[in-house]
């Protein structure tokens, strides 16, 4: 775990302390995540389960849970309130029977907790599908003014000697072929979620091309994404399109893409499309030794965030930290 990335998270949370919803509050991994979460002073687990299960399964698994709370749909005070925001925000999609029949699900129950303001984020997944983590969020949470999308970040940390190297990699999860406007979309909120983590972004939207070395459809999207994405934020370092030699080495950089301030010094990488960037990010995984946190949801209004169902309570623990500071 880079420790040094973590703790600059943990004493941003610890100035202001966050609530988060765990929408599976009586897994073992879970439980444990939330334990050492509770050792600190920085963020609530919200724990969704019957109270007599969870402190049940936390007792069998042996962890110390004092301090969580814990919420299911069936004792929920204020249920009556929450279906009738639900049903507003649904608008004729679902009625007032659909809405209380959804919020006895985890997953719908947690999203409207961060909804209605009784927690910041929310971490699901560990037993649910992405699927069934992202639709509420989509349903209720909805994207941000301005934002038509809902996208992913990696961030990939290598522990050096000295400082670590941290890189920030999208959208290798959500969008499986995007187009030049919500590449724009991507490489945008990519280099928000880059700031978050310590990077002064440097964005390249990549290729099999560099400047125009290449033809095809595809080098001319990343070409034209990367014009209105530099166009919309004439503050941010964006050039492209590139190939990743070009990106990340200074030499091969400034050679084929002479002038770039970004070719060379690449630090934030948008992919164009799932294929792509799903592989990119596990090769860097697998071989270049980087530990890969996320999927981080992008373009949400509010924090929510994906397990991998075959996730440890390490990985638990740490998208805790990072949903936490999206807050």
């Amino acid at each position: 775990m880079a420790i040094h990335m973590f703790q600059q998270l943990i004493d941003t949370l610890k100035k202001s302390p966050k609530r988060i919803v765990f929408t599976e509050g009586t897994d073992p991994r879970i439980l444990e995540a939330s334990a050492r979460l509770l050792s600190g002073t920085f963020l609530t687990p919200v724990l969704i389960g019957k109270e007599d299960e969870v402190h049940a399964a936390a007792e069998a698994a042996g962890f110390n849970i004092r301090g969580a709370e814990i919420m299911h749909p069936s004792t929920y005070a204020d249920m009556d309130k929450m279906v009738d925001a639900m049903v507003e925000l649904r608008k004729g999609k679902m009625t007032a029977d659909d809405c209380r029949a959804a919020l006895q699900h985890g997953n719908y129950f947690g999203t409207m907790l961060v909804k209605m303001g009784v927690a910041d984020c929310l971490l699901g997944g560990a037993t649910y599908s992405t699927a069934d983590t992202v639709r509420p969020a989509l349903q209720l949470i909805k994207t941000k003014p301005g934002n038509k999308i809902v996208s992913s970040c990696f961030i990939m940390v290598r522990e050096g000697v000295g400082d670590n190297t941290v890189l920030a990699m999208g959208d290798c999860a959500i969008n499986i072929d995007p187009n030049e406007d919500e590449l724009v979309e991507i490489g945008l909120e990519c280099a928000k979620c880059a700031k978050i983590f310590g990077i002064d972004p440097k964005v390249a939207y990549l290729s099999y091309s560099t400047h125009g070395s290449g033809k095809g459809d595809t080098v001319d999207k990343m070409r034209n994404a990367c014009a209105k994405a530099k166009a919309a934020a004439p503050d941010l370092a964006i050039d492209g399109e590139m190939q990743f030699d070009a990106a990340v080495s200074p030499t091969v950089g400034q050679l084929k893409f002479p002038g770039s301030s970004v070719a060379g010094y690449a630090n934030t990488f948008i992919f164009p499309n799932i294929n792509a960037g799903n592989i990119g990010y596990k090769i860097a995984q697998r071989l270049g030794g980087f530990d890969a946190y996320g999927p981080i949801l992008l373009g949400l209004n509010a924090p929510i965030n994906d397990l991998s169902r075959g996730c440890n309570a390490q990985e638990v623990y740490s998208m805790a930290i990072i949903t936490a500071a999206l807050a």
